[in-house]
């Protein structure tokens, strides 16, 4: 078989690390790899096309497939997921206890367009009745270094979309007051996208949209059975159609790789378990992988990725799922 050299780019999750410290290797090919902030190799990927393979934003992957762009394929390995509406900070005096209150308000969001923000809105919308056209929003990613910069991405009608300036922050307008709420707080560290240096999940003004996000978490997936889905992998396409037993390749890796981070989280827990710093209550959910790969497992939350997609206006029609993956993975 033919080696390939590719440079691999990734943000160093557990589910990851295997394959970034060289402990597992993708049959046919040498990894250089790269551990970069996630906001800053999206943004990387989506303007300059610098490495091989890599993570990328699923909403923002979605939406240049629909506009017809073909620089990547996709590979159905989802390293991160969230409960993305839980993660919500608010004002205390501004009343917000839920996303219904968002309706009328000055709402915080790093990036309209991000996945953890499509999560959100398709949540606010049919969970609480709070439509996207109901919130006055406010980004903070600049043109210059934002995913819609390099996507070409543009309002859509009848939503309301406000810069931050660049001597501003949502950390530092929710404080002043100048927001009311942000959507979802990450909390990154510093790098040359996200700009909020205040921790505003220890600031006395400021409290949680939820005052219980682990049982609002439950009960949406209770309901739904969809755990959020954030980052997916892709490959460049022009290796792809050169090595088309690669995207295959990489596939297996990044599953053998996950395999070791559950079997070192079990372990983890196990120890914790025996020490007495986690509660006897979790014991049955120690053996329950995190995070599944592969298309079979993930089709009725991709689906619903796409769905929101079209319905939150990113994209002209509804993208089919599997017109998004290389052909050789569809069967996984």
């Amino acid at each position: 078989m033919t080696k390939i050299q590719m440079s691999f780019a990734m943000s160093p999750y557990p589910r990851s690390r295997p394959v970034l410290d060289g402990r597992v290797m993708a049959d046919g090919i040498d990894f250089i790899c790269h551990s970069l902030t996630t906001t800053e190799l999206f943004w990387r990927q989506l303007r300059f096309q610098e490495f091989d393979v890599s993570e990328m934003s699923l909403s923002s992957f979605v939406m240049i497939m629909a506009a017809g762009n073909q620089d990547w394929i996709g590979l159905p390995v989802f390293p991160q997921r969230r409960f993305f509406h839980v993660m919500g900070y608010a004002r205390k005096d501004s009343g917000i206890r839920s996303p219904a209150d968002y309706k009328g308000r000055r709402i915080g969001v790093l990036e309209f367009q991000m996945t953890g923000a499509l999560w959100v809105r398709g949540a606010m919308k049919h969970e609480f009745g709070c439509n996207q056209e109901d919130v006055d929003w406010w980004m903070e990613f600049t043109p210059e270094h934002s995913h819609g910069g390099a996507t070409g991405f543009t309002p859509p009608k009848g939503t309301i979309i406000n810069q931050i300036p660049h001597d501003k922050n949502i950390g530092s307008m929710l404080v002043s007051g100048e927001l009311d709420a942000t959507c979802l707080y990450f909390g990154t560290p510093p790098n040359m996208i996200d700009r909020t240096t205040i921790d505003i999940t220890r600031h006395p003004d400021i409290v949680p949209v939820f005052s219980d996000p682990g049982a609002e978490s439950i009960r949406y997936f209770q309901k739904t059975g969809i755990f959020p889905i954030n980052h997916m992998m892709v490959l460049r396409r022009s290796l792809h159609e050169k090595y088309p037993w690669a995207a295959l390749s990489i596939y297996k890796a990044m599953s053998q790789a996950a395999a070791i981070a559950d079997r070192e989280r079990v372990e983890h827990m196990q120890h914790h378990l025996m020490i007495g710093a986690v509660p006897p209550s979790y014991r049955a959910a120690i053996g329950a992988p995190v995070i599944h790969y592969g298309i079979k497992a993930n089709r009725r939350t991709l689906e619903q990725a796409c769905d929101y997609s079209y319905e939150q206006g990113l994209t002209p029609r509804r993208m089919a799922v599997d017109s998004l993956f290389a052909a050789t993975t569809l069967s996984e």
